[in-house]
């Protein structure tokens, strides 16, 4: 096998990459993401690669009982090496050498000449990038070579190191390391050094059950302490081990119960006794007791008493000391003593109790069972609390308010203004630009940043960190973490003033993308976190990170569909003088819908008023929407009568849903089928008259200028798209000052509220005389609109205007070719009182056009008439429906010239039809 070094040597992958990286260059390419994090450290910690500063530390030991299940492992190991020029190196949790074994005599001098031998340092932060410090430092087997140390004097070394762990806490007790030259390096030193770290790991799981074992068995051989009730066979014993009784008449609950409260009570020193309420109105009373064999060993033992019968009183009081009689001294056994008698099973008390051994274990293992459940439980709240709502900031405060306190005394969650707004951001680490979103604290007095605040990690941070490499990084001891105070030494030293001791950050990571930084705190938990802490976190971490990042996606979804849906609605006020308005459009909370309104003036000086809601959310809703408003405003150029106008949307929603169907059958399977309901209203100000028709759509209210409020009675079409039946229209007169109101259901209707409540609220709040659109719309809004709106709302107000007599001109005329000069006076004379004289000469050669072909060409009365509004509106009117059309004339026609210099005359010019005919009008601007 080639060594991996001088392969990689051989194709240039590291003869330069540990200089260029010095340098500043980036080296992701040639150096692997393990080891170029390690670098990265190594650089922030300030090490120089060239001459390193390893602290010495005599007499180091590790615990007896470690030593103990690690020496035969050790042994084989070096047996195994004994040929191949390796040696094998035993560190403390700290990364400190305790013991050198093996190696021939080159390899042992040449690691002494490095201080790569017992009593001195190899911890990262100490010693750079090597097998010992890195693995501590990623807590995870790690093999280095050649090159990819950091310092120049460990670079002719290969080293391969694991740490090694209490099986039962999980904390890291010892480091094992693996080390050769160079050449001789091979990745299978990876892999004994893991096996040889689970095999002591192994060790030290039997070394627990051999303790557990004979703390049983000396328990079992004791008598009963003085003033205890005699003993019957345990209900359960640890790992399951038992007697096969099952408690009698207990049920699985109630064992379950009295198992979970023996282990809080092993694992609380301060406690002697608890109680539990079973099955039946019986009382459990748990007695806590240590037991210790000749050999020193400790344990404690718990027994249960069941009271039976409701009618009974507790033996200890839950709110009473515990009495002398069932204080429990510690009793030291001899596993010489022969068995006691009393260790046979004995008919219960007379007062219908027995005592039964529940639990037995050691005070340290009682705890980390305590901490198990705890945190089973902590995850379980976290998935059900975490997520509910689809809003970014609020699913971190969640997670704040999940890990505060039971995880952490504080929390605090990091994310950058993308990921707020709904976008996907960019790489994230150092120096990256972030904002604080929540912060959960035990206390207000945090002394870190607070919610809203930039934050800018600086490199050295373990947030930086954990952003730069996407791993999750524990910071047992703050006090010796000068990277992190490195942020900011003022606020920072203030917080560990403050007690805050330990630090874990969790990169938030979804689907490949880093969305920010949590990062956990403890202050008043005496204990530091640990390595089970570590698991905990990047578990809650991740399951927010989820959540963060659908509300993201949610909120990205929710802006575009808004966008669109406001770049479709109208933008500021139409210009027309016959209503006065005031709208709102609000869209809801769980997503963009599609109603909209319109204000579009027609000729005539007449207006339209729109109101619609299409069926559905999201950009499907709002795009129909669209449509369906784009074809709103070409039917009325058409100058359509109402019902008409209803009748081509109709046909239009049809053929929408039928190309919807053929979709969702062949491509779009969730596009839905499209819906909507449309009001749709025209009033003239010159007649005072409003014409209203509705598909499906809610009644439009009218407020008289007395403040009488009244729903118009409209006859209710289909919705938009179900075809087969005509629309109705109705005209309404409308005194100068009224107001017509056309809104959504959205406004009048919700899950609280029925429509016919809704209905009677609203008119309720119209009935005002002296209101403006603008605060009708505002009384409106806060009288019936909730906090959070399910749907969406579009609200229209507009208040009449009238074109009085001054401002109109009007004139009968005989179907009479020689009307026509009369007709031109009239119009002459007309303009001259109006002061528009400019406009007599273009306004006379147009009436006389129209006049001259309704003549000719139409049958019926022929009318004229003028109206001074913004324009200067001229309209002819006759009996017959053909309407004239735009031509070019031939050079050789002797007429078809008047209607084309109608249209160069004029601004705009079209035709609409009336009951009994046509009109043909064109719009002049004023001077």
């Amino acid at each position: 096998m080639i060594p991996l070094s001088v392969a990689w040597d051989d194709i240039g992958g590291l003869v330069d990459a540990h200089e260029r990286f010095l340098a500043g260059a980036r080296v992701d390419r040639d150096v692997r993401d393990s080891v170029l994090d390690s670098w990265k450290r190594c650089r922030y910690a300030g090490l120089a690669p060239d001459r390193l500063q390893a602290p010495y530390a005599p007499d180091l030991a590790l615990d007896d009982r470690f030593l103990l299940a690690a020496d035969p492992v050790l042994k084989n190991l070096i047996v195994s090496l004994a040929d191949v020029g390796m040696t094998v190196a035993l560190c403390d949790a700290q990364g400190r050498m305790v013991q050198r074994l093996g190696g021939d005599r080159q390899l042992c001098d040449r690691l002494d000449e490095v201080r790569f031998a017992p009593g001195f340092d190899a911890s990262e932060l100490v010693a750079g990038t090597n097998g010992v410090g890195t693995a501590l430092a990623q807590r995870k087997p790690f093999y280095v070579i050649g090159r990819e140390h950091f310092a120049d004097c460990l670079q002719p070394f290969a080293c391969a190191g694991s740490p090694v762990r209490d099986p039962l806490s999980g904390r890291i007790e010892a480091i094992l390391d693996l080390t050769c030259l160079r050449d001789n390096g091979d990745p299978t030193m990876l892999r004994l050094v893991r096996e040889a770290a689970h095999d002591i790991e192994a060790r030290l799981l039997e070394q627990a059950t051999q303790r557990e074992r004979a703390l049983l068995a000396a328990y079992q051989r004791a008598g009963p302490a003085p003033g205890h009730w005699p003993r019957q066979p345990e209900f359960a014993l640890p790992g399951g081990r038992g007697t096969g009784h099952d408690g009698g008449d207990l049920s699985r609950i109630d064992l379950a119960v009295l198992r979970e409260k023996a282990e809080e009570l092993i694992a609380s020193p301060q406690r002697t006794h608890d109680e539990v309420t079973v099955s039946g109105g019986r009382t459990a009373i748990l007695l806590r007791r240590q037991v210790e064999v000749a050999a020193g060993e400790t344990g404690v033992v718990v027994e249960a008493r069941v009271l039976g019968g409701p009618r009974l009183r507790p033996v200890v009081p839950a709110t009473s000391a515990v009495p002398a009689a069932v204080t429990m001294p510690t009793v030291t056994l001899t596993p010489a003593r022969p068995p006691s008698p009393t260790a046979r099973p004995v008919p219960a008390t007379d007062d219908g109790a027995s005592g039964r051994l529940l639990l037995l274990g050691e005070p340290g293992v009682g705890r980390l069972a305590v901490l198990a459940r705890r945190r089973l439980e902590l995850l379980h709240e976290a998935g059900v609390r975490i997520g509910t709502t689809l809003d970014v900031t609020r699913t971190a405060e969640e997670l704040a308010e999940v890990a505060v306190p039971r995880f952490a005394d504080f929390t605090a969650v990091d994310l950058p203004d993308a990921v707020l707004r709904g976008d996907e951001p960019g790489p994230l680490g150092a120096d990256t630009s972030l904002r604080r979103v929540a912060l959960g604290a035990v206390h207000e007095e945090s002394h870190l940043y607070g919610v809203g605040d930039p934050v800018r990690y600086v490199p050295s941070t373990p947030q930086a960190r954990s952003l730069e490499s996407r791993q999750s990084v524990l910071e047992p001891v703050l006090t010796r973490a000068d990277g992190w105070i490195a942020q900011d030494p003022e606020r920072l030293g203030r917080a560990l003033a403050a007690g805050v001791h330990s630090l874990i950050t969790v990169p938030l990571r979804a689907r490949g993308v880093s969305l920010g930084v949590v990062s956990f705190y403890r202050s008043e938990k005496p204990a530091p976190f640990e390595d089970d802490d570590l698991s905990l976190a990047q578990e809650l971490a991740a399951r927010a990170a989820v959540c963060i990042d659908n509300a993201r996606l949610y909120t990205r979804e929710h802006n575009t569909a808004l966008t669109l849906q406001r770049s479709l609605l109208p933008r500021g006020r139409s210009e027309q003088s016959a209503v006065e308005v005031a709208y709102r459009y609000l869209p809801a909370q769980a997503g963009v819908g599609g109603d909209w309104f319109d204000v579009i003036p027609l000729s005539g000086a007449r207006v339209a008023l729109v109101v619609g809601d299409v069926v559905g959310h999201g950009l499907h809703a709002a795009a129909t929407m669209g449509r369906l408003r784009t074809a709103v405003h070409n039917f009325c150029s058409l100058d359509l009568p109402p019902d008409d106008l209803l009748t081509h949307l109709d046909d239009l929603v049809g053929r929408l849903d039928r190309e919807e169907g053929w979709a969702a059958e062949n491509t779009a399977p969730d596009s839905g089928i499209v819906g909507a309901t449309c009001l749709y209203a025209v009033y003239d100000p010159v007649s005072r008259s409003c014409s209203l028709t509705r598909a499906g759509h809610l009644l439009p209210a009218v407020v008289r200028p007395d403040g009488n409020a009244e729903f118009v009675d409209l006859p209710s079409g289909p919705p938009l798209g179900l075809g087969g039946m005509p629309f109705e229209t109705v005209e309404l007169d409308l005194a100068e000052g009224s107001q017509l109101v056309l809104y959504t259901d959205g406004l009048i209707e919700d899950r609280h509220r029925d429509i016919d409540s809704g209905l009677d609220r609203l008119r309720t709040v119209l009935t005002r005389a002296d209101r403006t659109p603008e605060d009708t719309c505002e009384a409106v809004l806060d009288a019936l609109l909730p906090t959070r709106p399910s749907d969406d709302v579009a609200l229209l107000v507009a208040r009449t205007h009238v074109l009085g007599p001054e401002r109109v001109a009007q004139w009968d005329l005989p179907s009479d070719p020689a009307v026509v000069s009369r007709a031109r006076a009239m119009v002459t004379g007309q303009l001259a009182d109006w002061c528009l004289d400019e406009l007599a000469f273009t306004t006379e050669l147009v009436a006389s056009e129209l006049v001259t072909n309704a003549i000719r060409h139409a049958t019926g009365p022929v009318q004229l008439r003028l109206i001074r509004d913004r324009a200067l509106i001229c309209e002819v009117c006759d009996g017959s429906s053909t309407s004239p059309r735009l031509r070019r004339a031939r050079n050789e026609d002797e007429g078809g010239r008047g209607l084309f210099l109608v249209a160069q005359l004029t601004e705009r010019w079209g035709t609409r039809y009336t009951p009994d005919g046509k009109v043909i009008w064109t719009e002049q601007p004023l001077p």
